[in-house]
């Protein structure tokens, strides 16, 4: 009887999460605002969620990466008030809506402290005001998303960036531009406010990769970022050109950046570049001198030169997998290449950074067993989502078999994400 009990988990279906079309999720929006409010929004603006290709825990130290935008988006449906008032509501929470006050809303630990999930839209908000955008108008708002919650997708980025440009047009700021002319330098201004807003209002303290990715990727291409000046290049990333897939594994384990965990990162970070005399970890020229350096017999030196090899591997990592990018097709010694890259990225941010956990590192295991030409875990770590980069012939075995190994091991059944490269975020119809 257990035998049999135990194939019939093995063979439990592969659960797949696709991206809404943004009519539809325009429309669930809209009806969610008349449903509450009683009444029309001025609109819908939406934002994608992300996922990183490589180049993970490098943002806050000045390194490159290079995500993509998700086609699974954030839809916002506001209303402009005549007051101060703010009022938000969500599929999730439509019975209970979050009521406040713009003057009263402030910061993680103050009187106006907010919380859950609305202090990332009031959060918006509060730091437009407080970057002298204001001020604002208060408004409806009702939120409807289909980008996986706790995944490591940025499904907290998406809120805040969908927020950042419905405001922006309400109160005609004038900063992100429009669908078809965006703005980038008004976006980098939004992306500061959205990473002030999940830094300071929800305590999340984030390095503005995700928020970089919601507003300023484009469709059909990956955005290599570097985080030190906040420059872009957008490089074509069209996998299935190639017969080529993204596969994302949302392993469904708990996953949250404000427990300490992900600051303490980067905390490790920060004090390993004082102790190599260096501003930033991307400053350092000598990777051997440095881990020499870090190599001394004081009680956190251990744990600082594992960061440090992390970070500085993972910035040369990058940089390397950007010029395969950039030098040809995806295929072949190439693609072989850009694979390894990406095995390596997960082993260093698995064993120097220690951010994995047993469900990313079961996801991508099987993954490379099935003919992966490389996986990784993306995001911040400690639960979320892995990333493999297969076949578009391997992607429903290699996501059979992941899902049967979790089935096995009696885990809650991952949720699978063939990601494409999709639009930043903006005004839906």
């Amino acid at each position: 009887m257990e035998v049999a009990r135990e194939r019939l988990m093995t063979l439990s279906e592969v659960i797949w999460n696709p991206a809404v079309d943004p009519t539809e999720g325009s429309a669930n929006a809209r009806a969610l605002f008349a449903d509450v409010f009683g009444n029309e929004p001025d609109g819908v603006w939406s934002a994608p969620g992300r996922v990183n290709v490589i180049g993970e825990h490098v943002d806050y130290n000045g390194g490159p990466c290079l995500p993509i935008a998700l086609p699974h988006r954030a839809y916002l449906a506001v209303k402009r008030r005549a007051d101060r008032t703010v009022r938000l509501v969500s599929a999730q929470t439509r019975d209970a809506v979050d009521v406040m006050d713009l003057d009263a809303i402030g910061p993680q630990g103050s009187a106006g402290e907010v919380k859950g999930w609305a202090a990332y839209l009031a959060g918006v908000a509060w730091a437009l005001e407080q970057e002298g955008y204001g001020p604002l108008p208060g408004f409806d708002a009702a939120l409807w998303s289909c980008v996986p919650q706790g995944g490591g997708l940025s499904s907290s980025a998406a809120l805040e960036c969908a927020m950042a440009v419905a405001l922006d047009e309400l109160a005609d700021l004038g900063l992100a531009g429009t669908n078809h002319a965006p703005n980038d330098r008004g976006r980098q201004i939004l992306v500061n406010v959205c990473r002030r807003a999940e830094n300071e209002v929800a305590g999340a303290n984030t390095g503005g990769l995700d928020q970089t990715a919601s507003l300023r990727c484009r469709a059909g291409h990956a955005l290599a970022l570097d985080c030190r000046d906040m420059s872009t290049e957008y490089i074509p990333f069209d996998l299935a050109a190639h017969d080529l897939a993204l596969l994302v594994i949302d392993t469904r384990a708990s996953h949250s950046l404000a427990d300490g965990q992900y600051g303490q990162r980067r905390a490790d970070s920060e004090a390993a570049a004082v102790a190599l005399g260096v501003p930033l970890l991307v400053d350092v020229t000598d990777f051997d001198e440095a881990m020499a350096t870090l190599a001394g017999t004081q009680e956190d030196q251990p744990r600082l030169r594992m960061r440090a090899r992390h970070v500085i591997s993972e910035i040369a990592r990058t940089r390397a997998f950007i010029d395969l990018l950039k030098g040809g097709e995806l295929s072949g010694a190439r693609l072989r290449a850009a694979g390894a890259l990406m095995n390596d990225s997960h082993d260093s941010l698995r064993d120097d950074y220690e951010v994995s956990s047993i469900e990313l590192d079961v996801a991508v295991d099987v993954a490379r067993a099935c003919g992966a030409y490389g996986a990784r875990m993306t995001g911040g770590g400690f639960g979320g989502s892995a990333i493999a980069l297969v076949d578009v012939s391997a992607v429903d075995d290699i996501a059979q078999a992941i899902t049967s190994a979790y089935a096995a091991r009696r885990w809650t059944l991952p949720h699978m994400v063939v990601a494409t490269a999709g639009a930043p975020a903006g005004r839906n119809p």
